[in-house]
């Protein structure tokens, strides 16, 4: 199907843009080994991201996405896990295959480009700058960026503000419930990737505008 031509587009990073999960899970393991606590499994870890590092934390500590861990200890391991991850974010993260090339397009064709992530900000620009694709962003807005994040529509509608670009001529690209509620609640259109990190769940189930299965798909959908 065929989209309104954006002027702005607003992506996720993590389970989007690039496969996080090796560099959180590593830093997660060794902040629950700091701990005395349990390691987990990459593959767990990859269905507990997309809410925050102190959600990410939560879950990891009761080996559960649903409930909620001693508080005392959670408010341990943060500390530690935010050393280890400032310390590396990028070491064994990637770009997924097209994403490089989709960016690309997207600014040649004059579209506005930004990250709007529940990762914390600081995070943000050392990965992109690693990664090659830092340049292709016009804006950055981090978890911990505003009052509220995703999936409350706050992000976008400031990304959006900001350009002075009307959010029902913008358009969000994700991987998750999260991007397509922020993106409903926003007034945007809402595009989801097949790939990413949805808690195990279908994203087509989410029922988004459209659904690719690379980045370099996107510019088409706009034509």
């Amino acid at each position: 199907m065929s989209l309104i031509s954006p002027d702005l587009v607003l992506l996720d990073l993590d389970g989007t843009l690039v496969d996080s999960i090796p560099d959180l899970s590593r830093c997660l393991n060794m902040t629950l080994r700091d701990l005395q606590q349990p390691e987990r499994k990459l593959e767990d870890v990859r269905n507990w991201v997309g809410n925050g590092v102190e959600t990410l934390i939560h879950r990891a500590l009761i080996n559960d996405i649903e409930g909620q861990a001693d508080p005392e200890l959670v408010q341990q391991a943060l500390p530690i896990f935010m050393r280890y991850y400032h310390a590396e974010p990028c070491e064994l993260t990637e770009c997924y295959p097209g994403v490089r090339e989709g960016l690309t397009t997207l600014k040649a064709d004059g579209k506005t480009l930004g990250i709007v992530t529940n990762k914390n900000e600081e995070f943000v620009p050392p990965i992109l700058e690693k990664l090659g694709i830092l340049d292709h962003m016009d804006i950055i807005i981090g978890g911990n960026t505003l009052e509220k994040r995703k999936p409350d529509p706050l992000p976008l509608l400031h990304a959006a503000s900001m350009f002075k670009q009307a959010p029902e001529q913008s358009v969000m690209v994700g991987d998750s419930i999260s991007d397509v509620n922020a993106a409903r609640a926003a007034g945007f259109q809402i595009v989801c990737v097949s790939y990413g990190y949805n808690h195990g769940q279908d994203i087509y189930d989410t029922k988004p505008d459209a659904v690719i299965d690379s980045l370099e798909q996107l510019p088409v959908l706009f034509q």
